[in-house]
């Protein structure tokens, strides 16, 4: 009706009576203007798109949602849809699978707030608040154009990230509107948040060894005299000092990695990720021999020689020229160095675990591995593979002899 009456209106306006019928060209462009203004209208209010009709019923998305964040029960970080991806690349991706992506994602993120402690390394994200924003894009491709289904890129803020999901690739792996297939993936990705966030440069090592008086070593009788916990912060310090966990040769560096349980290699989508992986699994089980009492009643010695000084290093690597699955390297007394304010002469000792070897019957720790590659213990075999390592050869081993074996070991 309002449409009638303002066409009526129009005409009457447009169409004089010869009373009134106007002789000024100002006055005639001016009707003209009014005439092209309303026809405008006209057009708007008959758009199907106007009034309560909508396009797609009950989508909620346009616009707003890109720009608000959808938040996560319990998680301190929001799912945003990255901005301009809706451009030319972007243009194929419409509005509809914009937001199943993102409801898939969110979806997932709840499900896995719900049951976080299953998940160590996504627990471990939302315990030092170390994301700050998941953003689902178009396509996700790194500084050399290769696309990614995640990829977690570091902030301006120290100790923060972000993770970059791929709608895209969401779509083409089956993820979309199945946030329960999606879960394992995306859990697994949190390694790398957790990687990626720490805030230690590599290069510490260096600049913390040259002022080794400093080095919080502890005495046995001190250690015997700790609780589980202070056990595990006194680890901590050392992880922040002198005790490393990743292969300093990179025999690790582009080979696959066995999951939890498996005989089988996966292939890794990262270039240093079988590294990472076993680095975080290495650490894993260090904590487990520290604070749990099984260890401290069973391999006493073995939970000193973590907390002392003694050893320096423990790491996953890949030797195919010997068929050891764990192996102690003990420098020579010519070689030892002077730690904490006393000055004590140490020898450090190196812990390797051949990750694709599997443990001899004659093994001490043979019954808990199950017949598995050492890269695929959980980290609880592990920590008990690594602990009667060094209870059993951290002092009976022949140093001289022992370096002399190494040198024709190690991997070229």
């Amino acid at each position: 009706m309002k449409t009638q009456r303002f066409q009526l209106f129009l005409f009457q306006y447009l169409n004089p009576s010869p009373k009134g019928q106007c002789t000024s060209v100002r006055h005639w462009v001016g009707r003209c203007w009014v005439a092209l203004l309303a026809i405008g209208w006209l057009a708007m209010l008959g758009s199907p798109a106007s009034g309560s009709h909508r396009t797609h019923e009950g989508d909620t998305f346009p616009e707003r949602s890109m720009i608000i964040g959808h938040p996560i029960s319990g998680a301190p970080f929001q799912v945003f849809w990255g901005k301009g991806e809706f451009g030319a690349e972007g243009a194929n991706f419409d509005h509809t699978h914009a937001l199943e992506a993102i409801h898939t994602v969110v979806d997932a993120l709840n499900q896995m707030i719900q049951h976080r402690t299953q998940y160590t390394r996504f627990d471990e994200a939302l315990t030092k608040d170390l994301l700050q924003k998941v953003l689902i894009e178009h396509r996700v491709v790194n500084r050399d154009g290769k696309e990614f289904t995640f990829l977690v890129v570091r902030t301006k803020h120290k100790g923060k990230v972000q993770l970059l999901i791929s709608a895209s690739m969401l779509e083409e792996n089956g993820y979309l509107t199945h946030p329960k297939k999606l879960i394992p993936s995306l859990a697994k990705e949190f390694q790398w948040v957790v990687s990626k966030a720490s805030t230690a440069p590599r290069f510490n090592r260096v600049r913390i060894r040259r002022d080794l008086q400093k080095v919080p070593i502890n005495t046995n009788k001190d250690i015997r005299a700790m609780s589980g916990n202070e056990r595990l912060q006194g680890l901590q310090r050392l992880f922040a000092t002198y005790l490393t966990t990743e292969d300093d040769l990179q025999s690790l560096k582009g080979q696959g990695y066995y999951e939890v349980g498996s005989t089988t290699l996966t292939r890794p989508t990262h270039q240093d990720e079988t590294t990472r992986l076993y680095d975080i699994r290495v650490r894993e089980a260090l904590q487990l021999i520290v604070r749990e009492p099984y260890f401290q009643e069973h391999t006493q010695r073995a939970v000193r020689s973590l907390l002392n000084g003694k050893v320096w290093s423990v790491a996953f690597v890949k030797i195919d020229d010997r068929d050891w699955v764990t192996r102690t390297r003990v420098a020579m007394k010519d070689n030892a160095v002077s730690v904490g304010e006393r000055g004590r002469p140490i020898q450090p000792a190196k812990i390797l675990v051949n990750y694709h070897r599997t443990a001899a019957p004659e093994d001490s720790f043979y019954p808990d591995t199950k017949g598995l590659p050492m890269g695929a213990l959980s980290a609880n075999q592990l920590a008990r593979a690594i602990a009667w390592e060094i209870q059993t050869n951290i002092v009976e081993k022949s140093m001289r002899g022992h370096v002399a074996q190494d040198e024709q070991s190690a991997p070229q």
